[in-house]
């Protein structure tokens, strides 16, 4: 991809904003420009019109995202977007993002047509993920992920049934409190899934069971409560949320095999599925 900052620069001086300062790396490359416009720099997972018809349907529904102000054509794919700047206040509303992801349910799949289903993403592709990374592993972790699968087996076929339009990422790192309340961002894994896939990842932020992250120990009761119902006991949730956990440590070892930072933090993580009483949080990456 072209370099990210000078596209950034060339984006920013366009619709006279200050000089872009880098905000976050990751699947796309993010930069502040002045106080109220976040640069986003990368390669859409849908074309730009398609964008602005979801931000549309979003606001249709009322569900909070930031607002899409411009973008730009940066080449070889990748786009410049000039997005609003959240900028937060006080604690997340946790009953309040959970009405907002039932209202996102409701909708009628061919509301938001084209989206993928959800496994189709390469990173859901554990076992294939697993073989390649296998003797990256020792034998005690390995036994522990081995493990984790055959609990859940058979969580890929269900997958394909009872499925809504989902955010795919919903975490404490993804919504934003604003003036306004909470606000959703970072809808890259937008997709056709069964509900339990944006109740998954907070559970994993705030059960006990799966408390990998030091999340918050009420976010999900709250959250749920404003849903309009829990899914902590239902089966495909539960093999949802054991699979993100299974992904996020795979992905950290193949990160470690280029990157110190990460290989350390695949190490922090493999502890967990040894079995260790005193295994350490998991740190986001």
């Amino acid at each position: 991809m072209s370099d990210p900052a000078a596209l950034a620069l060339t984006a920013a001086r366009r619709w006279g904003l200050p000089d872009p300062v880098l905000l976050r790396n990751g699947m796309n490359t993010l930069f502040l420009a002045g106080d109220d416009t976040v640069l986003r720099v990368g390669r859409p997972a849908v074309p730009m019109a398609v964008e602005r018809e979801w931000a549309a349907l979003m606001s249709s529904v009322s569900v909070r995202i930031p607002r899409l102000i411009d973008d730009m054509n940066g080449g070889d794919g990748v786009v410049v977007t000039a997005l609003e700047r959240i900028h937060p206040v006080g604690q997340v509303d946790w009953h309040a993002v959970g009405e907002m992801v039932r209202r996102l349910h409701s909708l009628p799949l061919d509301a938001a047509p084209g989206l993928p289903w959800c496994g189709h993403f390469p990173h859901w592709q554990v076992e294939l993920l697993l073989d390649e990374v296998r003797d990256d592993i020792d034998a005690a972790a390995l036994a522990g992920l081995e493990a984790c699968l055959r609990r859940w087996d058979g969580w890929r076929e269900r997958m394909r049934h009872d499925l809504v339009v989902c955010h795919g990422d919903i975490h404490p790192g993804n919504v934003m409190q604003s003036a306004d309340g909470p606000v959703l961002i970072d809808w890259d894994l937008r997709c056709h899934a069964p509900a339990g896939w944006d109740h998954g990842p907070l559970l994993q932020w705030s059960e006990r069971w799966t408390d990998r992250w030091g999340g918050g120990p009420h976010a999900y009761d709250q959250f749920a409560e404003g849903y309009g119902g829990s899914l902590r006991d239902d089966w495909m949730t539960g093999a949802l949320a054991a699979m993100r956990m299974v992904i996020a440590t795979l992905m950290r070892v193949r990160a470690g095999r280029t990157d110190v930072l990460a290989a350390e933090e695949a190490e922090r993580r493999l502890r967990f599925w040894r079995g260790e009483p005193n295994a350490p949080l998991w740190e986001p990456q």
